[in-house]
């Protein structure tokens, strides 16, 4: 099959679509009042030469969404996200810059936003679908939709007051769907549900997806950013920096996150000094203090031999080989495997298998290998690695090198998800004319 014409047609689809949010120079200004005398003086302009603080809550922020795009947008605390938000809408106005709509918002900001905490969750219904446009007979026709997707019973009769978040969180969800939205905005809320209810939310994504309806997604779960969005906005201190794949975004949010982007580093791909054997990637992403290094690194099948392309129920190791430049008191070396899409699979590293927990010394190489069976299923994936450790009680990563190796596993029998059960099937006479119907046998623990 040739998926290059397939993914130009897509490219060129995406790029003919009419923009459903364009967000243009946007920044949000706030002034720190230490009392509130200083705002009174400050709006009535009786000591102009008096400096307020200010906080820069986004900062000349710029992207555009298509209709029928799921974009996320990432960030650690405090990086904008939900700001840019309320400012999309209309919540909060800019302080500078312009944000254009086109299609009717449904918004499910932070928990309890849009609801009256006193009224019951039957007269919150009526009070969103008002407050978005609906006539009570057209919220009368959708009522029974969204009680059977919030699905918490007679409780829709009681005050929200008295909801746990959970349910506070269905029935929101439920009312933001179900208004017929031409675009969604999610903010963390799904992250209150359980795991039924956001299978069941991640489904009507979908279900959104293929009718060309938008959606606005923010997230702390990089799992479903990586499964869900097409492109991914990454915002840190109120200033975008940078949007594209998802799991392009998602190994510089990392960076962010230990504290160690540096935006000169990241506009080309770095040239790794590591000796990485078959199957590397020219465009591996590295970073870290280098005080520690990792210097080579391959993969051996359970005869021993260097290769890439491992056979589905076989063992196999991962060889990494570090050098130290500087005395290191616990260095933890990792692994994880990922898919062509950036979904982190499996991995480990020596903390968690207890393997190694010493300290070692300055100009000492170390060599590490990981051996396991390989019960993934068959494809393509990628293999990264990692040199981390404390320095008291900060988290520090010496190098990590993401996507560095592929691995090509080799399958004659797929199951279903990511990887095998390896499951013993048995199946036995259970006896006639129902005798044995109301015998319930569990398996036995092993």
């Amino acid at each position: 099959m040739d998926t290059t014409k397939t993914d130009v047609k897509e490219k060129v689809n995406t790029e003919e679509r009419p923009i459903a949010i364009s967000v243009d120079n946007v920044s949000k200004v706030y002034k720190l009042f230490t009392k509130p005398a200083d705002r009174v003086i400050d709006a009535l302009h009786l000591a102009p030469w008096k400096k307020v603080p200010e906080h820069h809550a986004l900062n000349d922020v710029s992207f555009e969404v298509k209709q029928g795009e799921m974009v996320g947008i990432i960030g650690t605390n405090g990086s904008g996200k939900s700001t840019i938000l309320k400012i999309i809408t209309g919540v909060l106005h800019p302080t500078k810059g312009d944000v254009k709509v086109n299609g009717r918002i449904s918004a499910l900001l932070e928990l309890g936003a849009g609801f009256n905490r006193e009224y019951t969750g039957i007269e919150n219904i009526y009070l969103n679908g008002t407050m978005i446009g609906f006539s009570k007979e057209e919220i009368d026709a959708k009522l029974k939709d969204i009680l059977e997707f919030a699905d918490i019973g007679d409780f829709v009769y009681q005050p929200v007051k008295t909801y746990s978040s959970g349910m506070f969180v269905r029935l929101a969800f439920a009312v933001a769907i179900n208004i017929e939205p031409e675009i969604l905005i999610v903010d963390e809320a799904l992250a209150v549900g359980d795991v039924f209810f956001q299978a069941k939310c991640y489904r009507k994504f979908d279900e959104f997806k293929k009718k060309g309806k938008t959606i606005l997604f923010v997230s702390h779960d990089l799992s479903s950013i990586v499964k869900y969005c097409d492109r991914v906005v990454l915002l840190n201190k109120g200033t975008k920096l940078g949007e594209g794949k998802a799991k392009e975004m998602i190994d510089v949010y990392k960076q962010v996150l230990v504290g160690q982007y540096d935006e000169n580093e990241n506009k080309e791909a770095t040239e790794t000094t590591a000796n990485i054997d078959g199957g590397a990637n020219e465009e591996l992403l590295e970073y870290g203090s280098r005080k520690a290094e990792i210097t080579e690194c391959y993969i051996t099948d359970n005869k021993g031999k260097r290769t890439n392309a491992l056979i589905k129920g076989e063992p196999f190791t991962i060889h990494m080989k570090a050098s130290f430049a500087e005395r290191v008191q616990a260095p933890i070396f990792a692994f994880t495997i990922k898919n062509a899409r950036g979904t982190e699979i499996t991995g480990t590293n020596t903390m968690f298998e207890k393997a190694f927990m010493e300290a070692v010394d300055k100009g000492v190489t170390k060599e590490v290998t990981f051996t396991q069976k390989m019960d993934l299923q068959g494809g393509d994936y990628l293999l990264s690695l990692g040199l981390t450790g404390y320095e008291g009680s900060d988290f520090t990563v010496y190098h990590r090198l993401y996507d560095a190796v592929s691995i090509s596993v080799i399958s004659d029998k797929d199951t279903v998800g990511f990887y095998d059960m390896n499951s013993k099937v048995e199946v036995k006479d259970a006896g006639k004319n129902g005798e044995n119907d109301k015998i319930i046998r569990m398996p036995q623990a092993r």
